[in-house]
């Protein structure tokens, strides 16, 4: 991916070095851990589920299997920090104009805050076991980048294209929040079955992932960021992140009734269109 002269978002907040805040504690993640093993329930599952008790309301897709706590904090100079910085840069260009000129709306730019082993969000407590994930009621990005690492041993082995996916995925819950999506969304949520739940879920996390593709076909069309390779690893860490992968390597089977993200297949299918299309409003995924 060629990222070196494009723009640089100053909007990033590094918390690293500066002490694990909110969250479930360590404690708490032993028992939920404890809890899945003697049940034969996903750890994650339990773990996500009290986070989102504690706080509520974030969007993610990616779930780290170990939380990283206490890491040390790298330099605040670190090359992975102008990488990241660079790619909220090219976020933040495009969508300002795309999003005006596709949908009519405005863009405003969200905050990326980095955090090591845990932090406070607007929504509750991020711990790295969460995975990046956004919130809507602070209009942050929460992002330990020991994903990274995990991304090269669990999810398709990395590299920045797919680094710049991850960023771009949650930065596109961020474009479905000024949207008005999340709201509607969210609300309707209350008011149905968990089945139906984590199937509104699934189109939320399918979009975003096809917006993260509109973001790439527009930011490849501006300065050519896109190398040979850089698209099939992208579509490799989607499909190693589809709920049908992560619940087989768990417990041996998948349960597509709590799907919560989208399955492989799926997942690859939007990121796809959103780069085929470079256009909003192929990513209703509420229709299709």
């Amino acid at each position: 991916m060629e990222w070196e002269n494009t723009p640089v978002s100053t909007n990033i907040e590094d918390r690293r070095g500066a002490g694990g805040a909110g969250g479930l504690g360590l404690g708490v993640v032993i028992v939920l851990s404890l809890i899945g093993y003697l049940t034969g329930i996903d750890p994650r599952v339990l773990i996500g589920g009290a986070e989102i008790v504690e706080g509520g309301g974030s969007h993610g897709a990616f779930q780290s299997p170990v939380a990283d706590v206490g890491q040390p904090a790298a330099g605040r100079n670190d090359p992975m920090k102008t990488f990241v910085a660079h790619v909220l840069g090219e976020t933040e260009a495009v969508w300002a104009q795309i999003l005006p000129a596709q949908k009519g709306v405005a863009y405003a730019n969200a905050t990326l805050v980095l955090y090591s082993g845990a932090t406070s969000s607007g929504c509750g407590g991020a711990q790295a076991s969460m995975g990046p994930f956004y919130c809507p009621l602070d209009k942050k990005v929460y992002l330990d980048m020991s994903f990274f690492r995990d991304m090269q041993t669990q999810y398709g082995g990395g590299g920045d294209f797919a680094y710049a996916y991850v960023i771009a995925h949650e930065i596109g819950h961020h474009v479905q929040d000024l949207l008005g999506i999340l709201d509607k969304v969210d609300a309707e949520k209350q008011n149905v079955s968990r089945t139906r739940a984590n199937a509104l879920s699934v189109r939320i996390e399918l979009m975003a992932d096809c917006l993260a593709g509109v973001w790439a076909a527009n930011a490849n069309e501006k300065w050519k960021i896109l190398d040979p390779g850089d698209v099939e690893k992208a579509l490799a860490t989607a499909a190693a992140i589809g709920d049908d992968r992560l619940q087989k390597a768990a417990q041996g089977y998948a349960v597509p009734d709590s799907f919560t993200h989208g399955s492989s297949a799926m997942r690859q299918k939007w990121l796809t269109i959103g780069l085929n299309s470079g256009q909003v409003d192929s990513c209703d995924t509420f229709r299709q």
